[in-house]
């Protein structure tokens, strides 16, 4: 019961929230320098055309009555055009999303599959040559820019040895798989077809390990600090005394006690990558919202702009909603208040 009450309490707080980051991102879209509806209306258009856009987008009228018919809009459903491609900014979202998510969640698969393995080697055989290796390959992800990573993957394994495609999400010349989920690599798998999965992973194999090692670094030095911690407890002394396997007292206990914090950090680094791929989208050409948000910035595209920042804030505080919910599972001591 108490639990059901701190989710509902929660999901109220992202009123709020989400209240003030309307806000902030409304003002700050509408008084950068530049004038957005001359550039949708193109070099060539009359001031009759431009007064006539001004109308139909309402930035005729003073910026406080702007805001309270996007808000009004809002509640309805609507999230505006967008000024550049005249499509509804939620069916945009919806097109763009499923990309952005699957990035995401291949990366994350990625870094959960490398990082816990770095973080416990590193701690099991401290300062010997794994721990060191661990240590210089967890500093070095963090500390290389992604861009440039991303362009020396494709130099490397698309425009010398040709095994892997530039950029795209899918080739031009295949059919994509009928869509079901949006993710191409589950909708391939669902129609029964190999050859676009395979399609599917080449393109998406590089993008992911961009993007995926940010959080590699963050898991396994989390880890490592943790794993040495609990090492050192009186629970492990006594399971090693009373002559339970290694294996066992690392994996069923060390590692279990030792996933507190790691898990936080991952739910944490999750909603954020969600919201933070504009960099390794725009240079795979990948086809989601990061990419979406750089060319709505570019042209001040303000109803582009105003909802991806409040669905990318939106899905960050349910991801960190999720992330306590599955901490306090882990941890039965947590208790909700």
């Amino acid at each position: 019961m108490q639990l059901r009450y701190y989710i509902v309490r929660r999901l109220l707080l992202f009123i709020p929230v989400l209240f003030g980051l309307s806000i902030i991102t409304f003002t700050v879209s509408h008084i950068v320098p530049g004038d957005p509806v001359g550039l949708a209306a193109g070099p060539g258009a009359t001031p009759q055309e431009i007064e006539q856009l001004q109308h139909d987008y309402g930035t005729d009228k003073p910026l406080p009555e702007q805001y309270l018919t996007y808000m009004s809009n809002l509640l309805h459903g609507d999230m505006g055009r967008s000024m550049t491609s005249r499509h509804k900014v939620l069916d945009d979202l919806a097109s763009f999303f499923p990309a952005t998510l699957e990035l995401v969640l291949v990366s994350m698969v990625l870094a959960i599959a490398v990082g816990i393995p770095l973080g416990m080697v590193s701690a099991v055989y401290r300062d010997r040559w794994p721990d060191q290796f661990s240590r210089i390959f967890a500093l070095s992800s963090i500390s290389f820019p992604r861009f440039w990573l991303a362009i020396v993957l494709q130099l490397i394994f698309a425009m010398t040895l040709g095994w892997m495609p530039v950029g795209g999400r899918f080739d031009v010349r295949q059919t994509l798989p009928r869509t079901v989920t949006g993710l191409l690599l589950v909708d391939s798998l669902l129609a029964g077809s190999l050859t676009d999965f395979l399609t599917a992973a080449k393109h998406i194999i590089m993008p992911a390990i961009c993007q995926s090692l940010t959080v590699i670094a963050f898991t396994t030095r989390l880890l490592r600090s943790d794993v040495l911690e609990t090492l050192q407890k009186d629970f492990v002394r006594m399971a090693r005394s009373s002559g339970i396997p290694e294996r066992v007292i690392l994996f069923k206990y060390v590692l279990k006690n030792s996933m507190i914090a790691t898990i936080s950090t991952l739910g944490f680094l999750f909603g954020f990558a969600l919201g933070g791929t504009v960099l390794i989208e725009s240079v795979f050409d990948w086809p989601g919202i990061g990419l979406y948000a750089l060319k709505s910035a570019v042209t001040l595209d303000f109803q582009p702009i105003m909802g991806i920042t409040l669905f990318v804030g939106l899905l960050f505080s349910i991801v960190n909603l999720a992330t306590d919910v599955v901490y306090g599972m882990v941890d039965p001591r947590i208790r909700y208040g």
